[in-house]
């Protein structure tokens, strides 16, 4: 079980990606988290970094799928204005969303890379179905829901446990 917790690659934030290295290997579609992957919790709308960085994904021709566990206000209201399909009450680390997302996107899992925040929900979910995960660090924490705080102190538990073993380090 704590094997499907350790991403891929974890990085420190999504500008950390290499997104050419991503799009030579084959990956062509991005399953991403919402909250505190792409902006803080409370923030409502992208920045304009984050706006510039969605736009190169679409111009080296990425498809691009939100999910997230969040409510549909709150993921509406943050991806439609940049037109992009989203999932919302996901109920990750379930499987469901993730194969919607593949469907949605008409990719096989090897062309998919799982971006997100949270090892017991994102990885977790990515993993379960062989998909490629990234995890990044949580970009507003102080934002967090209760059982979003419950799972950090467990996901703290494990990251300490798989870097005594070398299982997993952040890129620089």
């Amino acid at each position: 079980m704590i094997r499907k917790l350790i991403p891929r690659k974890s990085v420190k934030s999504i500008y950390d990606i290499d997104i050419h290295t991503l799009w030579q290997t084959g990956v062509r579609g991005i399953i991403t988290d919402l909250d505190n992957t792409l902006v803080g919790a409370k923030r409502p709308n992208a920045t304009p970094e984050l706006a510039t960085w969605l736009s190169k994904l679409a111009a080296m021709g990425f498809q691009v799928v939100i999910v997230s566990n969040n409510n549909e206000l709150r993921v509406s209201r943050f991806s439609d204005p940049l037109r992009l399909p989203y999932i919302s009450a996901a109920r990750k680390p379930g499987n469901s969303a993730f194969r919607r997302a593949l469907v949605m996107m008409k990719l096989n899992p090897e062309q998919v890379v799982v971006i997100g925040d949270q090892m017991l929900t994102d990885v977790l979910g990515g993993n379960r179905l062989g998909l490629h995960t990234i995890l990044v660090v949580p970009i507003s924490p102080a934002d967090e829901g209760f059982f979003t705080r419950i799972n950090r102190r467990i996901e703290r538990l494990a990251i300490a446990w798989m870097r005594r073993r070398d299982m997993m380090k952040w890129e620089e």
